[in-house]
């Protein structure tokens, strides 16, 4: 009876470790910091060419709202920032294979993308607007005239998901800069790009002679952006969102802000925007 109840006890004991082991893989530790802090190092994924968040100036260095805030959250949290340059699906799976820890490029979190992924606190609050032709303002007054235009953009972006919802055409670029994306809209191989209003304000405004403008009085989709981390590495973020916090207190992230926009993007603009435009 001793021996049985012995082989009892034992096989109860197995299947107890079993399971602590199971529970324990289960709930893996968020080591999303601490790979950073022992690296000394953070990889942020950027594309190098979307005035003004991430962009190269004439010196042929990489620079924009978004890279020098996150530089200066690098600097506060005592670890080096290096960038790595991807397109907009190609930050996303970087971070999302671990390539990157973070992506910084006017990132906003839509409906669908929020299922895999989180922002940190908004460094930038915006809304949206659409560039046309000047001379024509390619025959569009309104969301609803995009029927049959064609319509600029990188591909599986919100702003193209919601050009095609109303009918346009899209035409994808891999990408490409600023100049290439206007170029394209005043000789009519496109008729609209849409985006964010500051964005395309600061862009339009960097090259004078394209002859496009923002269409008046079509402004949407009230939002916010920030840096863009995959969910479940909540350590990383609570650090970088201090760094952010201590930014917006101190005055840093007002400063860097007018630096590019020759306004202060961290905080809500004063402009009223009732239309919300989803891809849905």
């Amino acid at each position: 009876m001793k021996k049985g109840w012995v082989a009892v006890l034992l096989l109860g004991s197995s299947l107890l470790l079993a399971a602590c082991g199971t529970a324990t893989q289960g709930a893996a530790k968020d080591a999303s910091w601490t790979k950073v802090e022992q690296a000394g190092e953070m990889t942020v994924a950027t594309s190098g060419t979307l005035f003004p968040a991430s962009y190269y100036n004439d010196q042929n260095q990489l620079t924009g709202y978004d890279v020098e805030v996150a530089k200066e959250v690098g600097k506060r949290l005592d670890v080096a920032v290096t960038f790595k340059e991807y397109n907009v699906d190609g930050q996303i799976a970087s971070i999302d294979r671990g390539e990157a820890d973070f992506a910084a490029n006017d990132f906003g979190l839509s409906k669908e993308r929020g299922e895999k992924f989180m922002l940190s606190t908004p460094i930038k609050y915006s809304f949206d607007s659409m560039i046309v032709r000047k001379k024509d303002d390619s025959g569009i007054k309104s969301l609803a005239d995009l029927k049959g235009k064609k319509a600029a953009g990188e591909p599986n972006t919100s702003y193209m998901r919601i050009a095609e919802k109303y009918g346009a055409t899209p035409v994808t670029y891999d990408n490409a800069t600023n100049d290439q994306y206007l170029t394209d809209v005043a000789n009519g191989r496109t008729d609209v790009i849409l985006n964010d209003y500051y964005l395309q304000k600061m862009s339009v405004a960097a090259l004078p002679n394209i002859p496009v403008k923002i269409l008046d009085g079509v402004f949407f989709n009230a939002n916010h952006s920030g840096f863009l981390f995959v969910k479940g590495h909540d350590e990383l973020l609570k650090k970088v969102n201090g760094a952010l916090k201590a930014m917006q207190e101190d005055g840093t992230l007002a400063t860097i802000s007018e630096g590019y926009f020759q306004t202060d993007v961290s905080v809500k603009p004063d402009k009223v925007i009732k239309e919300t435009v989803t891809a849905d």
